[in-house]
């Protein structure tokens, strides 16, 4: 192999997607295409109630339909040791989020059982594992499975749900808020609310979305007693993570546990926590002694993926005579659902409030509430879409109740151009930035200034044309672990392992594209290895995309 030939082929050159072929033409490997020799199948009962109590599971009339080979119930898991998801603890942001209750105490965050154990809190969630020998029968039994419920109050909106007197999820919880804090200075927001010429108020819910991937999930779980190996195949965000967590939750040492992910049909985030699923059906293989499957029914996902948004708030914003920002302030509300995975919508939605403005004072309460939904997770730039929608908002209220400019009173109110970093008055450090040309840029490539002859052409067609202008900030989600190995062949092949996992972003011809401009090498030398623990020691994994 030559070291430093030609870069024709390197970063952001056309080059034609080199796992394309593959995937169009069906030869891609995606979860549900993964088969073990003797496998079995399975299918979950799920809660059709919000909020309920269990009294009593009776599976013997499923136990004796035809080809039922198992019932797992949470008895039977909480007898062979399987220990429930304990999600990783929040963290705290740059500003002075802390993530505390008011009360000065840490969020005491519940567990998430793989199958329900005394109560079913929202509907969908796992109540019972039918394992047979097709997908059809195991289906077909869970239906003769009798559950004896005893129906509770459920409580879905989070600002009905942060009530004192709501519904308890959680009978240890003296509420169902487990976040309650301050962030930024009430007493300069307050100041600067009262000598304002302007105040707009905006109440506003961002409604919660399921992600949605093309490729269903599905799992399949095996055993080998001669090496103790338990082993899962499931598409994620990253294996390395899911094989912590099986490790965890079944009790075995981690390098007695191999994860595997092929191709992955998309992720937005959905896939980058745990889900029952996946050690249900290793534990199962195990207690039964041959390979489990699961997949999802596209219903069965609609109810049980891990879902998105769902933000209430209360914010105003104050403005000076002249249209400039003084100070913005109000509450964040994130419904969590049922099981607490994630709360950096919140966090990182309640640093960004003040987006791209100089705004001198800022106060935020934000608050976590658990609900009787599935749970949310990090789901497409989680959290900063809805504080971009809430602040953009306002200003054109604010334009619209008291005449300024929309595009005029946005660059009055512009961070200056960032040469030296910059920290908004909610505490997070800016390292960059130029938008008041960003903004000039795209403003004269949509041709701002010729709208209104395009409003009078659409109109003299009997059609409305409309308009509008906002900006965006993104945030980064931390600096990820990762790992990556190039091992160079003597024939000039390339293998390079890496911890990450595409969803569809092309990192089979991304990657090879950096060894081109690194190592001179043609990209059709490089061979990319991933998502396989076997293989790969260390990865954060693919989020949101």
């Amino acid at each position: 192999m030559t070291i430093g030939g030609p870069l024709k082929d390197g970063i952001g050159a056309p080059l034609p997607r080199r796992e394309d072929a593959k995937l169009l033409s069906g030869r891609g490997t995606y979860s549900d295409d993964v088969n073990l020799p003797g496998q079995l199948y399975a299918a979950v009962l799920r809660s059709p109630h919000g909020h309920a109590r269990i009294r009593r599971i009776d599976t013997a009339p499923a136990q004796a339909a035809p080809g039922v080979v198992a019932v797992l119930t949470a008895e039977d898991a909480a007898a062979d040791g399987v220990e429930p998801i304990r999600h990783p603890p929040p963290r705290s942001g740059p500003p002075d989020i802390q993530l505390t209750h008011r009360s000065g105490k840490t969020p005491d965050i519940p567990p998430q059982f793989m199958l329900a154990r005394d109560k079913v809190r929202y509907v969908g969630e796992a109540v019972a594992l039918i394992v047979a020998e097709s997908r059809a029968l195991a289906e077909e039994a869970a239906e003769r499975i009798i559950v004896d419920y005893d129906p509770l109050p459920a409580v879905s909106d989070a600002w009905e749900a942060a009530a004192p007197d709501a519904p308890r999820l959680w009978d240890s919880h003296a509420s169902n808020l487990l976040v309650d804090a301050d962030s930024g200075d009430a007493r300069a927001a307050e100041a600067a609310f009262s000598r304002a010429a302007h105040v707009v108020r905006l109440s506003t819910k961002i409604q919660r979305v399921t992600g949605v991937p093309m490729e269903p999930r599905a799992a399949l779980g095996s055993y080998d007693p001669d090496t103790g190996m338990h082993t899962l195949h499931a598409g994620s965000g990253g294996v390395v993570r899911q094989r912590r967590e099986v490790s965890a939750i079944l009790g075995v040492p981690i390098e007695k546990v191999r994860v595997t992910a092929w191709d992955v049909g998309g992720n937005f985030g959905t896939r980058n926590a745990i889900y029952p699923e996946f050690p249900l059906v290793v534990w199962a293989a195990k207690r039964i002694g041959r390979a489990v499957k699961w997949t999802a029914t596209r219903s069965e996902a609609f109810l049980s993926d891990y879902q998105g948004r769902d933000l209430s708030a209360d914010v105003e914003l104050a403005l000076g005579a002249d249209g400039r920002f003084l100070a913005i302030r109000g509450t964040n509300c994130l419904n969590l659902g049922a099981y607490p995975i994630t709360f950096v919508p919140l966090i990182k939605g309640v640093e960004l409030m003040t987006g791209v403005y100089d705004i001198p004072a800022a106060y935020f309460r934000a608050q976590a509430v658990m609900t009787n939904k599935p749970p949310v997770n990090n789901y497409r730039s989680s959290g900063r879409p809805e504080a971009m929608f809430i602040l953009e908002r306002l200003i054109d209220m604010a334009c619209a109740e008291f005449g300024f400019d929309r595009v005029e009173i946005r660059r009055l109110n512009f961070i200056p151009k960032i040469g030296e970093g910059y920290t908004n008055a909610l505490g997070l450090p800016y390292d960059c930035g130029a938008y008041d040309k960003v903004m000039s840029d795209v403003l004269r490539l949509a041709d701002w200034d010729g709208f209104e002859a395009r409003r009078k052409e659409a109109a003299a067609r009997g059609k409305l044309r409309g308009i509008g202008v906002s900006n965006y900030l993104e945030l980064t989600g931390g600096y990820p672990r990762e790992r990556t190995e190039i091992t160079v062949h003597p024939d000039g092949r390339i293998d390079m392992v890496i911890g990450t996992l595409s969803s569809g972003q092309g990192h089979q011809t991304s990657f090879a594209q950096l060894l081109v401009d690194w190592l001179g090498a043609p990209a059709d030398s490089v061979k990319l290895i991933t998502g396989d623990t076997a293989v790969v020691q260390e990865g954060g994994g693919s989020h949101s995309a």
